[in-house]
């Protein structure tokens, strides 16, 4: 099979369905046009012969499976999940895809509107691949369709070719992803497999089995109004409350200023006036014991402030986001092991980074699923200028047909030390 032009002409495919999320929504899913895409890959799964293909009509969730051509006992049945919605940071309607080959030098999407190595240095790594790309008007929704190419690739591969050893591969494509909807509403039992992989980010053969610890926190201010005019020793600002805590915050420890391992702390929004303000603010760090002093710095810090401007006047409620991954990863240590050796199977050198946000494999890995991600290969993701190289969609392919052969050797006796779900 032509992996490159398979795998191009259905990210071409999907690309033109709008499943974009709402973050606003307290629907799940969050739009119903994520329903659309689903429907569209039910159809093609089921006519290329996939077993167990059923839609969750009520939370929009794809199964399917891809069954075992081992002998009974042999091989470690394994997930493989992709999400079907795309960001709400750029539109989505109208999407134009089309497949170029880029030489070098700046791409002309539409007349006026130039992608160049200047603002996207990594254009350069793909002089000479074909790349698909959209006019510059809307996102192109690589993230994740790319990932969905490969996987719907991967299983009419597998059907195609019953040479190919395999344990039961088993698919899932999920809503919401791109608005925090952490795969809540994945069956375990439905998916059948006690561990799996998502597939999700930029840069082919790089993967991630680590993540942020995340919490989200909102302080809540009471400021009392009064006529400035007689405001002296009655009034108290809510909005200059609201001010000096966010100047609390250490400087340095701010997304703009760190990188790598290091956590922080953003305000994400501030709503104030001298009545009354709320403060709401994400804390991120990879180090559990870190970020459980983060966490405890934004009470004290609440509590600060009520000794200064009187009790109960601030309030801190923190809630958890998701959980670094790599605690329920280090686990299973042979997922890394098979993964890292698949990539090099398929010629390429695996990268690992830790991932400074969190996937859907954060939480379903404290649900029970270890799920560690491979990347996709999109590149700007999120954006008007966002391009997927096809070569990069092919060589996924070929690193899960390795990881599918590495899987065949393995078998239920290296998870048994899982609890149960």
């Amino acid at each position: 099979m032509d992996f490159e032009n398979t795998c191009a002409e259905r990210l071409i495919r999907y690309a033109r369905f709008d499943t974009q999320s709402d973050r606003f929504s307290q629907e799940h899913p969050t739009t119903r046009k994520q329903f659309d895409l689903a429907r569209e890959l039910k159809r093609e799964l089921e006519n290329m012969g996939a077993s167990d293909v059923s839609l969750d009509e009520e939370y929009c969730v794809l199964y399917a499976r891809i069954p075992s051509n081992l002998p009974v006992g042999q091989g470690l049945a394994f997930g493989l999940i992709t999400h079907m919605d795309t960001s709400p940071d750029a539109c989505s309607r109208d999407i134009s895809p089309r497949r170029i080959h880029y030489e070098g030098g700046a791409v002309e999407l539409s007349p006026g509107i130039l992608m160049t190595p200047d603002e996207f240095p990594n254009l350069l790594q793909y002089v000479g691949q074909d790349l698909i790309v959209t006019d510059g008007k809307t996102l192109l929704g690589g993230d994740d369709k790319a990932s969905i190419a490969s996987v719907v690739t991967l299983a009419e591969h597998l059907l195609a070719h019953p040479e190919i050893p395999h344990p039961d591969v088993c698919l899932a494509f999920t809503p919401d992803e791109e608005v925090g909807g952490l795969a809540r509403d994945l069956d375990f039992h439905r998916l059948g497999a006690r561990i799996a992989y998502t597939l999700d980010g930029d840069h082919l053969g790089y993967w991630e089995d680590e993540t942020f610890n995340a919490s989200e926190a909102t302080i809540r201010i009471a400021g009392r109004s009064v006529h400035p005019g007689t405001a002296k020793g009655i009034m108290i600002n809510a909005c200059d409350i609201a001010a000096r805590f966010i100047s609390m915050l250490p400087e340095n420890e701010k997304p703009q200023s760190t990188d790598g391992r290091e956590g922080f702390y953003h305000v994400v929004s501030c709503e104030a006036t001298c009545e009354s303000a709320k403060v709401s603010l994400i804390i991120r760090d990879h180090d559990a014991g870190q970020f459980a002093l983060r966490e405890q710095r934004i009470r004290d810090m609440a509590e600060e402030l009520c000794r200064i401007y009187g009790a109960g006047r601030v309030t801190a409620e923190i809630q958890p986001s998701y959980r670094n991954m790599k605690e329920v990863i280090d686990k299973v240590p042979f997922m890394i092991q098979d993964l890292t050796q698949a990539i090099r199977d398929s010629g390429i050198e695996p990268h690992s980074i830790a991932f400074r946000g969190g996937t859907d494999g954060s939480s379903l890995s404290h649900r029970g699923l270890p799920c560690p991600n491979l990347s996709a290969g999109y590149e700007n993701a999120h954006g008007r200028f966002e391009y997927v190289p096809v070569p990069s969609m092919a060589g996924n392919v070929r690193i899960l047909i390795h990881l599918c052969r590495l899987l065949s050797e393995r078998s239920t006796a290296d998870i048994a030390g899982l609890p149960p779900i």
